[in-house]
C-alpha cells in the first residue's frame, strides 16, 4: 500500500511469462512485476535483456510480449477499479453531490476558458498609458514637468550639501583647537569623545537629509503618475476644452540659456568617432560603432541647464522607454552588491538627483539583487560544492572560496547584475559587471572573467532588445600611471576581437538585427591619448570585412 496524493492505492504484483526457443532448448523467463508498473518498458526491456542474458534474436518478440502484457493488465486492473467505484456510488458509499463538486472545481481549475482574468497592474498600465503619451503633442509638457522635478530635486540636494560643507568645516575648526590643546588641557580621551560626537552629528543630519529626499521623491513620482493618468483620460474625451490648459504646465527651465563653461563641456565630451561595418559569414549585419572619449557617468547625467541637444537626448530617451531599442550600459565594479563606494557611490548620487517615475529606486532594486544572490548560493551549495578554479596570474582560488563562504552575498568577477533607470540622460539599463585588480594588469586573456562577462552581457542584449550598448574599451573607469601607451594598445586590440567574435555570434543568438556598440574611453589629464585615439579609430574591428 503506497499513499499518492491523498489516495490510496493499491499494488499487486503479477508474474510476466516469456517462452522462447535456444536451438533444440525451450527457455521460460518469469519476472514479477509490480502494477500499476511505474518505470519506462523500454527501461525495463533493456534491464531484462541485461540481466537474464536474453539472445539478441528474441529482442524484439520480448518487448512487444512485455509492452501487450503491461498494457492489457493495467486495462484491467483500471477495468477493475472503475467497476468497484459505480458499485460504491450506486450502493450509496459515495456522496454524489461531493464527487460532482470535486469534478466540476478540477475542471474549471484545468480549464483556461474558466480561469480568472488577470487583475489590471499598476505598473503595466501607466506604462502603457505613458508610452502613448510620449508619443503624441503632451510629450514635450512631459518633458518639461520632468525636468522642473528635476530642477527641484537638484536645488534641495545642493542645500544638503551646502549644510553638510558647514558642519564640516565647523568641526574640523573645532578639532583643531581641541589638538592644540591635546597635553594641556585635553587628553586622548577628549579627543576621541569629540571625534565621536562629530561622527554621530553627521549621521543626524545625513539620515535627516535622506530621508526628506526619499519624501520628496516619494510625492513627486505619485503627483506625477496621478497627473499623467488623468492627462490621458482627459485627452480620451475629444469634447474637454480644459485639455489644452493641462498641456500647457508651466515653462521648462531646458529652454533657458546654457550656463558658462556648457558649450566648453560639451566639446570636451563630443569627442568622437563613427564607423559602419558588416560582421557575418554568408548573411552579413550592419553594426554601428561609435568611439567615445567621455567620463563613463556622462552618460547618466542631467544637465539643469543644458544646451540644445539636452532636450533631444532626454526626449529620445523618454520615447525608447517602452520600445524594443533600449540602451545600456557597462559599469564596472567591486564584487559587493551595495553603493557605499568608489563608481558605485558615484552612479547612486546621480541616480537620486532625479526621481525615477517608472521603476524603484536604486537602493531597492540592490535589496532585491542581494537576497537573488543568497538564494543562488544557497542552491549552489545545497547541489553541489564549489569547484577548484585554476590559478590565474599567481593567485590562489582557493582564497577566492574562502572569501565567497565567508560572505555569500557578494558576487564573483565576471559575474553582473543588472538595474533598471528611467531617470538617466541617455541609458535605460545598467550592467553592474564585477572585476578584480586583474584588469589593471596588461596579462589578461580572451578567457579573463571580465571578458566572459562581457560576452554574457551582450547574450542579455540581444535576447532583451537592447539595441545600444556602451562598454568600456580598455576595461577601466579611470586611468593610472601604469597605463601606458603600449598597455592600452594591446587592451584595446584585445577587446577589439573579443567584441567583434560576441557580435559575430549575435547572428544566432537574434537572427541578426543592427546594433550600435560604443566604446568608451576615460578621460585622463596625466596620459595623452591621442596615440591611442588614432590607433581605435584606425581599425575598430579592422573595418574593411
Amino acid at each position: 500500500m503506497k499513499k499518492n496524493k491523498g489516495k490510496v492505492n493499491t499494488t499487486t504484483e503479477k508474474e510476466f511469462v516469456f517462452r522462447f526457443r535456444a536451438g533444440r532448448n525451450d527457455c521460460v523467463l518469469k519476472v514479477p512485476l509490480q502494477f500499476p508498473v511505474q518505470e519506462n518498458v523500454s527501461d525495463l526491456h533493456g534491464r531484462l535483456m541485461l540481466l537474464h542474458k536474453i539472445p539478441c534474436f528474441v529482442e524484439k518478440e520480448l518487448k512487444s510480449t512485455l509492452s501487450t502484457f503491461i498494457e492489457s493488465e493495467t486495462i484491467q486492473d483500471y477495468d477493475r477499479e472503475a467497476e468497484l467505484a459505480l458499485r460504491r456510488l450506486t450502493t450509496g458509499e459515495v456522496d454524489i453531490n461531493q464527487l460532482t463538486n470535486t469534478w466540476a472545481k478540477a475542471y474549471s481549475e484545468t480549464t483556461l476558458e474558466h480561469a480568472r482574468p488577470e487583475e489590471p497592474c499598476w505598473d503595466e498600465d501607466f506604462a502603457d498609458v505613458y508610452h502613448e503619451l510620449i508619443h503624441s503633442p503632451a510629450s514635450d509638457t512631459l518633458l518639461n514637468l520632468e525636468h522642473n522635478y528635476f530642477v527641484s530635486v537638484s536645488e534641495l540636494i545642493s542645500e544638503r550639501d551646502m549644510e553638510l560643507k558647514k558642519l564640516q568645516e565647523r568641526q574640523a575648526a573645532e578639532m583643531d583647537k581641541v589638538m592644540q590643546e591635546l597635553g594641556k588641557t585635553m587628553t586622548d580621551q577628549d579627543v576621541n569623545a569629540v571625534a565621536s560626537q562629530h561622527f554621530d552629528a553627521q549621521q543626524v543630519l545625513e539620515n535627516k537629509w535622506a530621508n526628506e529626499l526619499k519624501q520628496v521623491t516619494h510625492i513627486q513620482k505619485q503627483e506625477y503618475q496621478e497627473w499623467v493618468i488623468k492627462l490621458h483620460q482627459d485627452m480620451q474625451n475629444p469634447n474637454n476644452s480644459t485639455i489644452n490648459e493641462e498641456i500647457k504646465v508651466q515653462p521648462s527651465q531646458l529652454t533657458v540659456e546654457s550656463e558658462p563653461g556648457a558649450r566648453l563641456y560639451e566639446e570636451q565630451r563630443q569627442l568622437e568617432e563613427s564607423f559602419t561595418i558588416h560582421l557575418g559569414a554568408q548573411l552579413k549585419t550592419m553594426h554601428n560603432l561609435r568611439l567615445v572619449r567621455a567620463n563613463v557617468l556622462d552618460f547618466c547625467k542631467h544637465r539643469r541647464h543644458g544646451s540644445s541637444g539636452t532636450k533631444l537626448r532626454r526626449l529620445q530617451t523618454a520615447l525608447s522607454l517602452y520600445s524594443s531599442s533600449l540602451c545600456g550600459l557597462v559599469l564596472l565594479v567591486d564584487n559587493r552588491v551595495n553603493s557605499y563606494s568608489g563608481i558605485k557611490r558615484d552612479f547612486a548620487t546621480v541616480s537620486k538627483e532625479c526621481t525615477d517615475f517608472h521603476f524603484p529606486r536604486l537602493e531597492e532594486q540592490l535589496e532585491v539583487v542581494q537576497q537573488v544572490v543568497l538564494y543562488a548560493r544557497a542552491q549552489g551549495s545545497s547541489k553541489h560544492k564549489v569547484q577548484p578554479e585554476v590559478p590565474r596570474n599567481g593567485t590562489n582560488s582557493e582564497d577566492k572560496n574562502k572569501n565567497l563562504e565567508r560572505n555569500p552575498s557578494n558576487i564573483l568577477p565576471g559575474e553582473f547584475y543588472i538595474s533598471r533607470h528611467s531617470n538617466l540622460s541617455e541609458v535605460h539599463i545598467v550592467f553592474h559587471l564585477c572585476v578584480d585588480d586583474n584588469v589593471r594588469s596588461g596579462n589578461i586573456t580572451a578567457r579573463d572573467p571580465a571578458i566572459m562577462g562581457l560576452r554574457n552581457i551582450l547574450k542579455v542584449c540581444c535576447t532583451h532588445d537592447v539595441t545600444t550598448i556602451t562598454i568600456p574599451l580598455l576595461l577601466v573607469h579611470d586611468m593610472s600611471e601604469e597605463m601606458t601607451i603600449p598597455w592600452c594598445l594591446k587592451r584595446a586590440e584585445l577587446v577589439f576581437k573579443c567584441v567583434k567574435g560576441f557580435m559575430m555570434e549575435m547572428a544566432s543568438w537574434d537572427g541578426g538585427i543592427s546594433r550600435t556598440v560604443q566604446f568608451l574611453v576615460p578621460q585622463s589629464r596625466n596620459l595623452d591619448l591621442r596615440w591611442i585615439w588614432r590607433y581605435c579609430s584606425s581599425q575598430p574591428f579592422s573595418i574593411q570585412q
